[in-house]
């Protein structure tokens, strides 16, 4: 049984056990023992530090009532103002010991933390990987665990602090004057009612915040890493909306929820003042009728001081603590997505040389959508040359993925080499099916596939410097580039997004010759967008509305006059066209 906080406009739901900020911080806690070790003895120091600044006032009265009897008694308050000092120089190298302990113990358990949650998220299927998560996943990761920091290494140690405080001052105020400790408590009644009243809707607020940092950095990542195509496209209007839509979403949930906790502040103010002003009177009109001396009224005014800094302090450490915990409830949250794809503990391993594959009865559906993929049934012979073609979304691509098992069937069964893909080791899949480099291997790689004069026309040859993900290169390069890592990693299953779009001339050539001495020995499946790719395939499988509705030869397939005969003529119409422009434009 989940729920969906309110406000909350993602689709990772959060259990119950973490709609409470307690539930937050026990799970959190025990998600992170780097915190747990040694937490004793930042308590205990921390307590220390109290006890230091509580002994002060103390002191304080006894140099009034006792200093000055029968003249100023300059021994006796030279001694209480260095054991004052002491005390001071004591509790800065105590809560200097704390902090180092608590920074670095925070700082380990936040890495561990980034480091396990970047896992999870790698572990997760391409289901929960869909495309409108990738900037909530970055925020998890980054954004979200930063605000968890603040509490981790102030915020936590903060309110251990402030209740300690809060205990110790209440006793010696009582100790010394409870006539006067009520008339504090008073006006302490008020104060936590409204915090009291105001927790849900800043906890509400914080989620917010925090939900909208996600599709901030959603927007702008893909505005960035899709520069190029929105400057191609003319879609700079469109593209500059929505990154400022989801700038200016995030500035007022922001503002929101600190308008929110700053209510706090001033009432947190004038409460302080109020209440000093109270121990004053009082204790000016009444004090020498309670037996109060003018040391103790003074000792008392200092423990009120300690008591209500609290109060005050309580606006900053209260916000940054529900910022924390909605971040940290997020983390918990992703954390929490069940991993769909279970590694079995000594899975088999696929045969060397080309695979064979056969889907059974396959069927996917992305999670809170229809199936994209309806009962696919496919048998592909070991070292066969295999294009699959279909319009956008007919579910090709997915099909794909599922051979490489970035997410299990939701019915039916995937067999690479005879071997059910869900009992083969992830290693034997990753070096059968999967595209991975080895060093040592490049320089003969680039040659098999005879690219070595495109290699050798970089500027810095293989130590160019692509960039990241290769923006240096062109679209073709990269392609290339991914066909020397194929080439690399030797799989006996090469599947393969087609890899001759969007490319000029001589670099499909190069493309297409590289294609050719890649595929010897070895089993291919081509996702093909130009249907030139399936012209010169063994057999072609048309993929509509996530089916499989024609298989055959190139050949076949155009004289049968279907669904693939309509593709073909709808390709062959805009190549044409395409190269009558491209004649006009040179001309």
């Amino acid at each position: 049984m989940t729920a969906i906080l309110p406000d909350d406009d993602e689709r990772i739901e959060v259990s119950p056990a973490l709609q409470s900020a307690w539930g937050v911080l026990a799970r959190g806690l025990r998600e992170s023992p780097e915190l747990r070790r040694g937490l004793a003895f930042t308590v205990v120091v921390s307590l220390g530090v109290t006890v230091a600044t509580l002994l002060t006032p103390i002191l304080v009265q006894l140099v009034f009532d006792h200093g000055f009897d029968g003249g100023f008694r300059t021994g006796y308050v030279i001694t209480i103002c260095a054991g004052a000092v002491g005390l001071v120089a004591l509790a800065f190298a105590a809560a200097r010991a704390a902090g180092r302990r608590l920074v670095r113990a925070s700082e380990e358990a936040l890495m561990r933390l980034r480091v396990r949650t970047f896992s999870h998220i790698h572990d997760l299927s391409i289901a929960d990987q869909s495309e409108e998560r990738r900037g909530v996943f970055v925020a998890r990761v980054t954004a979200d665990v930063d605000a968890v920091q603040q509490f981790m290494e102030w915020g936590g140690i903060a309110w251990i602090i402030s209740i300690a405080q809060l205990a110790g001052a209440l006793a010696l105020m009582l100790l010394y004057a409870w006539q006067l400790a009520l008339g504090v408590l008073i006006l302490v009644g008020p104060v936590l009612l409204i915090v009291s009243s105001m927790q849900a809707r800043l906890t509400v607020a914080f989620n917010t915040a925090r939900t909208r940092v996600g599709e901030m950095l959603s927007e702008v990542s893909e505005s960035v890493m899709g520069a190029a195509v929105v400057r191609a496209y003319g879609l700079e209007e469109q593209t500059d909306r929505r990154v400022k839509g989801a700038i200016d979403a995030r500035y007022r949930a922001e503002v929101v929820a600190h308008f929110r906790a700053a209510t706090l502040w001033p009432l947190s103010t004038v409460f302080y003042a109020m209440a000093l002003s109270v121990v004053v009177l009082l204790g000016a009109g009444f004090g020498p009728d309670w037996g109060l001396t003018f040391g103790k009224v003074t000792a008392f005014l200092f423990l009120a001081d300690v008591f209500l800094h609290v109060f005050t302090d309580l606006p900053e450490v209260y916000a940054e603590t529900q910022n924390a915990i909605a971040g940290w409830r997020k983390i918990l949250a992703v954390l929490d997505l069940p991993v769909e794809i279970v590694e079995p503990a000594d899975g088999a391993t696929l045969p060397t040389g080309p695979l064979s594959v056969r889907a059974e009865g396959v069927v996917f559906a992305y999670h809170g959508g229809g199936p994209v993929l309806r009962g696919v049934d496919v048998e592909v012979h070991a070292g066969a040359h295999i294009a699959i073609v279909g319009e956008t979304g007919c579910g090709k691509t997915t099909f794909a993925k599922l051979l490489s098992r970035l997410a299990d069937p939701v019915d039916g069964s995937i067999w690479i080499g005879g071997v059910d893909l869900r009992e083969v080791n992830p290693g034997s899949r990753r070096d059968a099916i999967r595209m991975v480099p080895q060093d040592g291997e490049v320089e003969s790689a680039i040659e098999e596939l005879g690219l070595g004069g495109w290699v050798a026309s970089l500027p810095e040859g293989l130590d160019t410097r692509v960039g990241e993900r290769g923006e240096a290169l062109s679209v073709g390069e990269r392609q290339l580039a991914a066909l020397a890592r194929a080439q690399i990693a030797t799989p006996g299953l090469l599947i393969l997004d087609e890899a001759t779009s969007a490319v000029d001339p001589a670099t499909e050539q190069r493309t297409s010759e590289a294609l050719r001495r890649l595929s010897r020995g070895r089993t291919v499946i081509t996702i093909a967008h130009r249907l030139s790719t399936a012209e010169h395939s063994d057999s072609v499988l048309v993929f509509d509305a996530g089916r499989i509705v024609e298989r055959g030869t190139h050949a076949e397939l155009v004289t049968r006059g279907g669904r693939y005969a309509e593709l073909y003529r709808s390709w062959l119409g805009n190549t044409r066209a395409s190269t009558v422009s491209d004649v006009a434009e040179t001309t």
